[in-house]
């Protein structure tokens, strides 16, 4: 029987999948959601099964709160029939995409997009997904660099990555008494299709962004799923209510 289960929205992309594949390796079973990529998820978990691990790919649309209580009914029932299980140990909330939009120009049904994936979502799924997690279980929302380094036409979405790091420290102190470490990890500018890809695909801007950043050079991945592996491990149960900033230094 797996040992830890997590579950990752968004795992079958970009860094959901990179934080898959590096709990794989560390022997715990992966619970992952996906929006429309079914054929990328898939291939998510073939790769963790070709690591000797197990995993359970689900879709979910993390903006629509009415489909959480669907949700969490077929994650009860994935525990029981993959893992012998009856609740899980680590929750991500990881899902989302990014927007650009200058604040003088963005609409109102942009903002409602932005703050449905990024604020009501998490909220709302971990308040459903709470009967399922163990006492003493993980959870890490994924916050972003954009909080702390400005650029212009991502305030909506800063904001609301903002809002998380404040909801995580009362989430902590809520959940305290089934001693619920409750994080957030703040990635910098990392190589992968958010925004369009263009950190990842365009040299000017990777070059431009990584002189930016002490260790000189953006971020991969793997750089973000190694991280969000090591903060839910043991060792690191005495952090909560608090954001890692992993960003390789950027705009120190």
């Amino acid at each position: 029987m797996t040992k830890k289960i997590a579950i990752i929205t968004g795992a079958s992309r970009g860094l959901g999948r990179s934080m898959a594949l590096h709990l794989a390796k560390r022997g715990v079973g992966v619970i992952g959601t996906y929006r429309s990529g079914s054929a990328e998820a898939e291939a998510v978990r073939q790769d963790i099964a070709a690591l000797g691990g197990k995993s359970v790919m689900i879709a979910l649309d993390v903006s629509d709160s009415k489909s959480f209580g669907a949700f969490a009914e077929a994650v009860a029932a994935a525990l029981k029939t993959e893992f012998g299980r009856e609740r899980f140990d680590y929750l991500v909330n990881n899902a989302g995409h990014g927007l650009y939009a200058p604040l003088t120009d963005a609409t109102e049904e942009q903002f409602d997009g932005i703050i449905d994936t990024h604020l009501r979502g998490p909220i709302f799924l971990t308040q459903k997904l709470l009967p399922l997690i163990e006492d003493g279980g993980r959870i890490l929302n994924v916050s972003s660099g954009f909080v702390r380094v400005t650029m212009a036409g991502y305030g909506i979405y800063a904001a609301a990555k903002a809002a998380i790091q404040t909801m995580t420290k009362f989430m902590a102190v809520e959940l305290g008494a089934r001693q619920i470490r409750v994080n957030t990890i703040s990635p910098g500018a990392i190589a992968t299709d958010f925004g369009g890809g263009a950190v990842r695909d365009d040299q000017n801007i990777n070059a431009y962004v990584a002189q930016t950043i002490a260790l000189g050079r953006v971020g991969e991945a793997d750089d973000i799923g190694g991280a969000v592996a090591a903060i839910l491990s043991d060792e690191m149960g005495w952090a909560n209510g608090t954001t890692f900033d992993v960003s390789g230094g950027q705009a120190i």
